[in-house]
């Protein structure tokens, strides 16, 4: 199991540090399916999902919204039929924290390639 998913954000300000290309190199190894790439000059975690139809990529999304939710650190994404897109960054510093990383294991963790949520996943959701 990832470390990072076990972790819990912390809060940012607009002069938190941005990680350094060295912890970019370190953090990836626990979120390897993950590109970086860069938008509008912005450094951003990105991965696709891919799902067998668009109910599940939808019920995905939705997953991934109430992580995002509970966490207080929201992503960009994308469904379409047969997959999503999700991608983080921290807006109040204008490129990649820990936090990023440390949702993009959390949102792997979320991931079943079936699109359908276990039994383990629905008794969490019950679970105040």
């Amino acid at each position: 199991m990832s470390t990072l998913s076990a972790e819990r954000c912390v809060a940012c300000r607009p002069d938190s540090p941005r990680v350094t290309v060295a912890e970019i190199a370190e953090l990836r190894r626990e979120v390897p399916d993950w590109q970086v790439v860069e938008r509008d000059g912005i450094a951003r975690l990105e991965r696709a999902f891919g799902f067998p139809t668009f109910a599940d990529a939808l019920a995905f999304t939705s997953r991934v919204g109430a992580l995002a939710e509970a966490e207080g650190h929201h992503p960009a994404l994308l469904t379409e039929w047969g997959h999503v897109t999700v991608t983080w960054w921290t807006h109040k510093i204008r490129g990649l924290h820990r936090n990023d990383f440390i949702m993009a294991a959390k949102t792997d963790a979320l991931f079943t390639p079936s699109g359908h949520v276990t039994r383990a996943e629905i008794r969490e959701q019950r679970t105040p």
